[in-house]
């Protein structure tokens, strides 16, 4: 793979680092090797995993002529905050459509991711019931600013499409090297899996590199089969773009859906427990809907014996910390 061919922003100069947290592994019965690579530490307003992703989909919009930024996201989405905060450095404007998932959520004064797109300066936010048409919603946000002469670009929910997607390859490519460099070996990777960019593009990077690292994404939202289709789609689509010459096999997409609870975002006893563990034995903070959940899943995992004792185990951080502010009622 050859990424120095796409056009990029170069938000990601340094790689993130990747750490060993022994006492939260010890927490956990010590059965494993628990390390935790720390998107949580990319640039952009407070971090997080979408700076990968935006790296790649900004450039193409620069490229493109664009000075207007369209996207959306649930209405205290991580994605958003950083797509707002990279459109700033840029000098251009930001748009956002929040889908209001869970009725009643979006609060006008609320704090949290929502607070930091007022500080920011969001140029408009348009909320939309939960099921939505987003794409639909975003077109129409976009034949708005181009009554005004400016020329839009719409980044999907998450920058999850073929060009995002080819930020988490390079972050595959990025970890091997850095466990070449420490000579560290990983046995099992797990990362969160919602809008399906940073699954499938780690997907790509590790198959597409011949890696054999297995991979295991925690579901935030969907079915397991639902899921597993969006992200082996999304990987066979990145995949073609970025030459990989055998297509992805269905069977490296893994994914569990036993972490979700009643919905996308509703607080769960286990990732409650999975927030409060980590903080309390690492000083890292996790977010409550997707790294939250993805960590539950984790803990679940590793006290059902899923990992083989002694495993060395990478957890992918994706941050979004600045979500717990709007669930203090959930931890006090």
């Amino acid at each position: 793979m050859n990424l120095t061919q796409f056009p990029r922003r170069n938000y990601v100069q340094d790689p993130t680092p990747i750490e060993a947290v022994p006492t939260f592994s010890k927490a956990l019965g010590g059965k494993i090797n628990l390390f935790i690579k720390r998107d949580d530490l990319l640039p952009g307003c407070a971090g997080g995993n979408k700076t990968r992703k935006l790296d790649y989909c900004i450039a193409d919009a620069l490229e493109k002529g664009a000075d207007t930024i369209i996207t959306c996201g649930a209405v205290q989405s991580n994605h958003c905050r950083l797509t707002l905060a990279w459109a700033v450095k840029e000098g251009m404007d930001c748009h956002l459509v929040l889908e209001e998932r869970v009725p009643g959520s979006y609060k006008e004064n609320g704090s949290g991711n929502h607070f930091l797109f007022q500080l920011m300066g969001v140029k408009s936010i348009t909320v939309v019931p939960g099921g939505s048409d987003m794409l639909g919603e975003m077109e129409q946000v976009s034949e708005k600013v181009k009554s005004t002469g400016k020329k839009p670009y719409i980044i999907p929910g998450g920058a999850s499409n073929a060009i995002g997607a080819t930020g988490y390859a390079a972050c595959a490519l990025e970890i091997q090297h850095q466990l070449f460099s420490q000579n560290l070996s990983i046995d099992h990777l797990v990362v969160p899996s919602g809008s399906a960019g940073t699954h499938a593009g780690m997907v790509v990077g590790m198959y597409g590199s011949n890696a054999n690292i297995p991979i295991a994404g925690i579901n935030v939202s969907r079915k397991k089969q639902v899921q597993e289709e969006i992200v082996h789609n999304l990987a066979v689509e990145t995949a073609k773009r970025l030459g990989v010459r055998e297509k992805i096999p269905a069977d490296q997409i893994t994914c569990f859906d036993n972490y979700v609870g009643a919905g996308y975002s509703l607080p769960t006893d286990s990732m409650i427990e999975a927030v409060k563990l980590l903080a309390r034995t690492e000083s890292i903070l996790l977010d409550p809907v997707y790294s939250g959940k993805a960590m539950a899943g984790m803990i679940d995992l590793v006290r059902n014996d899923y990992f083989s004792p002694g495993t060395n185990v990478m957890f992918l951080h994706t941050g979004g910390s600045p979500a717990l502010y709007a669930y203090l009622d959930t931890f006090r």
